[in-house]
């Protein structure tokens, strides 16, 4: 006997993959923004918040090694890619109920045109991620007149 696997998650998941393919043409005539294409098996939480002088994202990612973790800054998006091993779960090895996912994961963020991508800082403790994005010290903007 299998235990019991908890994936009503996982259908929520695949349900929503599906309708943001059938609507992406509609968000996205060009077809060229691909922020929020999902290729993976599970989806840690992040939340994200804006402070003084840099922007910090939290993922909860318990069970990954930070070895197994890959963040990449580039073109104005951050991504962050990693695998929670699969654990032979069985009635065997004692387990009546599966609810926990494993596999890869794979997240991309758009960034403000304020974050320093040469700057962005990343650690793991206790299964939480925090990337620490800083804002540049200074943005170039100027004033441009309207000829007539």
């Amino acid at each position: 006997m299998n235990p019991t696997g908890y994936e009503s998650w996982r259908h929520i998941h695949r349900l929503r993959s599906e309708l943001d393919r059938l609507f992406e043409p509609y968000r996205n005539p060009a077809g060229d923004d691909q922020s929020s294409v999902a290729t993976c098996e599970w989806i840690p939480l992040v939340d994200i918040k804006e402070e003084k002088d840099r922007y910090v994202l939290h993922a909860d990612i318990p069970g990954v090694d930070p070895k197994d973790i890959e963040i990449i800054a580039e073109n104005g998006v951050l991504a962050i890619r990693g695998n929670r091993p699969s654990e032979t779960r069985n009635i065997q090895a004692g387990y009546s109920r599966v609810e926990r996912p494993c596999g890869t994961f794979y997240r991309r963020f758009s960034l403000p045109d304020t974050a320093d991508l040469a700057q962005i800082s990343a650690r793991s403790a206790n299964g939480l991620l925090e990337i620490g994005i800083p804002k540049l010290t200074h943005t170039v903007s100027r004033t441009i007149k309207i000829e007539s």
